[in-house]
Order: C-alpha cells, then structure tokens, then sequence
C-alpha cells in the first residue's frame, strides 16, 4: 500500500503558559497542505523474518529505530500481530521546517497499518497513539483544519476555507531544534482569541496573528526576516513561520511567481 503523508502549516502559534511537566501550551491553527508530500509504501517481508526500511529523496539524519515510522510500527505491533515489512519512505518535506513531515509520517503509517491488517482501530485510538509518538502527529489523523491547544493534541473545530488563496512556502537551507524555538520564551495569553482573529481578513491578520517563535527565529537566522519582507513585498496579504521554523509561508490572492536561490525548497500551490 502506498500513502502521501503531506505538510501541515501553523496559522498563529501563541505560547500560552508553562506547564508542570515541563511542556508548554500552546494556542494555534493546523491547517493541511495536501499538495506538499511525502511518500510511503509498505508491503510483506516475503524474504525473511525481519523489517526492511529504506529512504530516498531528502536525506534522513535520524537512524532507523529513531525514525518515526519505525516507532509507529512497533507501538501497534504492542497490541497487534503486524508480519515482517519492507517499508520504503521517500522524502520530500524537510525536517526541521516546522512543516510536520515527520510527525504526518508516523501518523500515515498509523492509519495504513490500520486499514492494510484491518486492525480496525477507531479514529479516537489512533489519535491516542499517535499523541504518543509526538505532540502534533494527532493531526494527522483527521487531516483538516483544526485548533489545538495543550500541548497541541487538545483538538477542537474552526469553519475555515483557505481554497481560494494560493500559497508559497520557502525553506532555506537551516533547521531549528525545539529546545531552540523555545529559548527566551515567554509565555502569554494572546490579546484575542485564536478562532476570533481567523475569521476577519485574511488581510488584516497581521495585526494580531502571530507566531511566537519566530523573533527568536530571525534572531538566529537573519535570513528568515528577508524571506517573509520579499513575499509581502511580492503580493501576500500575509506571511508567517510556520511552527518552530524555518519554513516561511505567503498567502497570495493569485499564483505568485519569485526567484529564490537555488539551495532552498519551495514549495507553491493551493490548499
């Protein structure tokens, strides 16, 4: 079977306060990007009696047992008799963007073990299981636009359409740890609430939608600033980080034509 986990970009990412775990909460949108993919196929180990994992596409760091597909193999495998697999991803969605590539990896092969060994696992335990392997893997689950808080797996719905607007995501060649988005960090309750901000203008939502990683962001990496300055100045109606960085996305009221240097990924289409 083969699956396209896709991207995810933050509409707004406030960091609401500290928690006694050591966690913090968080208020924002998730919002899929279904044409930004990765792919993933798994079928029977017919050969032997162990799993097979191979990548191409976009170099990945991590080793097997730390990659995320493999973690959600063996979580199912916890409570259900999966046979040995040849599991092959191939990477289009960088790490380290704030884009979710690998948290909708470990989700997609959640919901396609589920459905190819008809595990028959509800949409609710899937979620659970997910939220195990990472604070936003449960989004993509459902795989629609939703709020989410706590830690950002406390889901709930917003009546948004973006279908109309064109968007242009940029990722220049740096990646950004989470310890380091949550440095100098100070968290906040937002002056409006989230769902209020998103139902004015897209156009005016620069003025209370934002995401508070991203100073700390630019700080690092200056490059970012004059990323988000040239899609305002090429037409977007807004522009922000998406998550912990560094990927830079513009929404466009039309398709949007820019030059960017050859080491970035850029991905431009519609929602």
């Amino acid at each position: 079977m083969v699956v396209f986990p896709n991207a995810k970009i933050n509409l707004g990412l406030f960091v609401t306060e500290k928690r006694p775990d050591g966690f913090h909460n968080i208020e924002t949108v998730f919002v899929p990007v279904k044409g930004f993919r990765d792919v993933l196929e798994v079928i029977d180990n017919k050969t032997d009696e162990s799993d097979h994992f191979s990548t191409s596409g976009i170099n990945v760091e991590n080793s097997t047992d730390d990659n995320l597909v493999i973690k959600a193999l063996r979580l199912l495998r916890e409570n259900h008799p999966i046979p040995p697999l040849k599991i092959h991803l191939h990477k289009n969605i960088p790490a380290g963007a704030g884009l979710g590539g690998g948290s909708a990896d470990a989700a997609f092969m959640l919901k396609l073990l589920n459905e190819q060994y008809g595990l028959n696992l509800q949409q609710e335990e899937l979620e659970e299981n997910a939220a195990r392997l990472g604070a936003d893997c449960a989004f993509f689950i459902r795989n629609y636009p939703l709020v989410a808080r706590g830690k950002g797996n406390v889901f709930s719905s917003i009546d948004l359409s973006l279908s109309d607007k064109w968007i242009m995501i940029v990722i220049p060649p740096v990646g950004l740890s989470t310890p380091e988005a949550y440095r100098n960090i100070k968290p906040k309750q937002p002056d409006k609430n989230i769902e209020n901000i998103l139902k004015e203008p897209v156009d005016t939502w620069h003025k209370n939608l934002f995401n508070d990683f991203e100073d700390n962001a630019i700080t690092q990496y200056p490059e970012l600033r004059q990323i988000k300055s040239t899609l305002y100045n090429h037409g977007a109606i807004y522009a922000s980080m998406s998550g912990s960085g560094s990927a830079i996305y513009g929404i466009f009221p039309q398709k949007t034509d820019i030059s960017w240097p050859e080491n970035y990924t850029i991905w431009h289409g519609k929602l």
